[in-house]
């Protein structure tokens, strides 16, 4: 799949399959025995998920997708560490996704402690503590600009994720410099269902030869 598909013909598709789970006409695609045993030699997804591990956020059935077909990665506030930062290289420069999307949502609980922590209240115990703290750059960076509604502070992390993964990884810079990969950011709605574009970055960049 990903041999014949563009970054931009990657994120319309991800998009179709949320429309019909908006709908409610999912067509549950890739996930019968028969693709079960298709992939067992190996896998071949056209997109890499980074994406908070909120319960009510699973990639494949907000984006109607099955078996194979996306990468996931996931941490509470979508904050990013070493393995991460692998993880996603490993989609991009192993696997050949040509997108790469980092799904933020609204009522996040990482953005909310972090909000209160930085207003003066608890921060976390254990290593709860580590997910606030590397939320609060982009808590700040969003009261910074005046912001108050939480949808602006859920896109200023989404923005702040996508702009640390390509200033991280070399590697993913690197495909995105090239056309081969394009990284996205998105914002999930809990209500209705709709993923709505925030940032993206190399989506309809033509690719370069290398």
């Amino acid at each position: 799949m990903t041999d014949t598909l563009t970054p931009r013909e990657a994120f319309e598709m991800l998009l179709a399959g949320n429309q019909r789970f908006i709908t409610g006409a999912p067509e549950h695609p890739n996930q019968d025995a028969a693709r079960r045993a298709q992939l067992a030699p190996g896998q071949n997804p056209f997109a890499v998920l980074f994406g908070c591990s909120d319960s009510r956020l699973a990639a494949e059935i907000i984006f109607d997708r099955g078996l194979g077909d996306l990468f996931v990665v996931r941490t509470a506030g979508h904050v990013m560490g070493p393995e991460v930062l692998g993880s996603v290289e490993y989609g991009v420069s192993v696997l050949g996704c040509p997108l790469v999307v980092v799904l933020g949502h609204d009522a996040c609980g990482a953005v909310a402690a972090t909000r209160a922590a930085v207003d003066g209240g608890a921060t976390g115990e254990g290593f709860v503590r580590d997910v606030i703290e590397r939320v609060t750059p982009s808590v700040l960076a969003s009261r910074a600009a005046g912001h108050v509604e939480d949808a602006d502070f859920i896109d200023e992390h989404v923005r702040c994720s996508v702009d640390l993964l390509l200033d991280r990884s070399r590697a993913l810079a690197e495909a995105v410099d090239q056309g081969r990969t394009a990284v996205v950011g998105l914002a999930y709605r809990l209500t209705d269902g709709t993923a709505r574009l925030v940032t993206a970055r190399g989506l309809d960049q033509t690719p370069v030869p290398v």
